[in-house]
């Protein structure tokens, strides 16, 4: 049990980072804002904000439970992973630490067309942000690729969930989402300088969670694979 609300907490917090990192924070704030403005009503904007974080919710859930069913239905991968999961999960955190710390670029191309259909979705109406929300969670940067494919796919066949800890992981991606769009709709005039706050502590959060990272990697390796602990 504790197993689980360890994996859980993690998953939630692997979410809220990635929707504060500072190119996922930047397409949701202007995805709520472009399509929350044109629907008219206070309502209208929650509305739109729910909608966009649903979105991406459904898309990680697909994602996840794709990944990990597929992994896991085949016995011989499954006895694999299960044999091989601590060995792999140590390296594989700290090239996730190292990619957050940024001390490891990697660059992901095609980044470019979330940009374009934002532009196309205008006349859609409120219907607009769960497109936008699921174009935006397919659109990887490097620090949301890393986390979610590198740390929560991991973690999620590690604990046979390929549902829960990927839906827990869209709805952390859609709390600071969630909160913006209520402030738009409260007709808050400070979210300007709400954003440079937001992004000063991400890259705080960021380094400190990559140095977790990082720590954890290699207790893990020098355990699993080098038995030295």
């Amino acid at each position: 049990m504790s197993g689980w609300l360890w994996a859980a907490l993690t998953a939630s917090w692997l979410g809220i980072l990635t929707s504060l990192s500072p190119c996922p924070l930047a397409t949701n704030i202007t995805a709520i804002s472009f399509v929350g403005r044109r629907t008219g009503s206070p309502r209208g904007v929650l509305l739109a904000g729910l909608l966009y974080a649903l979105g991406r919710t459904a898309v990680y859930v697909l994602i996840g439970t794709l990944l990990v069913s597929s992994l896991l239905s085949a016995s011989s991968v499954s006895i694999a992973l299960q044999a091989w999961m601590n060995k792999i999960l140590g390296p594989l955190l700290i090239l996730v630490g190292m990619v957050m710390l940024d001390l490891l670029r990697v660059t992901l191309k095609g980044r470019g067309f979330g940009a374009r259909f934002q532009q196309r979705v205008e006349r859609w109406g409120i219907l607009g942000a769960l497109a936008l929300g699921v174009v935006f969670a397919l659109t990887f940067c490097p620090v949301s690729a890393a986390l979610f494919f590198g740390s929560l796919i991991p973690l999620s066949i590690q604990h046979g969930s390929g549902v829960v800890l990927p839906f827990l992981f869209g709805i952390g991606t859609a709390l600071p989402v969630i909160v913006v769009s209520v402030l738009l709709a409260s007709g808050a005039r400070f979210l300007g300088s709400l954003f440079s706050k937001m992004t000063q502590v991400e890259r705080w959060m960021r380094w400190a969670t990559g140095a977790v990272f990082v720590g954890v990697g290699i207790y893990l390796s020098l355990t699993h694979i080098y038995g030295v602990l």
